[in-house]
């Protein structure tokens, strides 16, 4: 990492479906391998299986802001000991946490296709269960264990 100057943040463009940039991350996180018209299909299907109880698209919204974090635990060294020091969350880190654990946690579950399993892992998000849920959960929760090492951070 370049001490000299911080990396300029690359223009996303909305995707074709529904003029979003939300779901254009949300592809391009999900895409393995550079198959984008894959992951496309994997994140469509899954808002297609989302209409038939709900408004898909409304509730990947609504999964994305229930798994976003506000806070993260990073460790920092202070005279040769280490620390957990929690800090606060920039807008754009919190979203792509939140995208990284959503997906990782639909790879995770048992359901026979992607499709399923990441309809699945939205619903459960937007109900406030399932394991990306329980992973920001677990992050506040260390977090808040560690706020005495709070002075740390600079």
């Amino acid at each position: 990492m370049s001490r000299r100057r911080s990396a300029e943040k690359r223009v996303v463009q909305p995707d074709s479906r529904y003029d979003s940039i939300l779901f254009t991350k949300f592809i391009n996180a999900l895409m393995w391998d550079g198959k984008k018209s894959i992951a496309e299909s994997i994140l469509y299907g899954a808002i297609e299986i989302l209409d038939e109880t709900q408004d898909g698209p409304d509730a990947v919204q609504k999964a994305i802001a229930n798994v976003k974090p506000s806070v993260e635990v990073r460790s920092r060294r202070v005279g040769g000991a280490t620390y957990p020091v929690p800090m606060p969350l920039q807008p754009h880190r919190a979203q792509a946490l939140a995208l990284r654990w959503l997906i990782n946690a639909a790879r995770a579950r048992s359901e026979k296709t992607m499709i399923a399993r990441l309809a699945a892992e939205i619903k459960s998000a937007c109900e406030e269960t399932g394991t990306a849920v329980k992973k920001r959960i677990d992050t506040h929760k260390m977090a808040a264990a560690n706020q005495a090492f709070a002075h740390y951070r600079w």
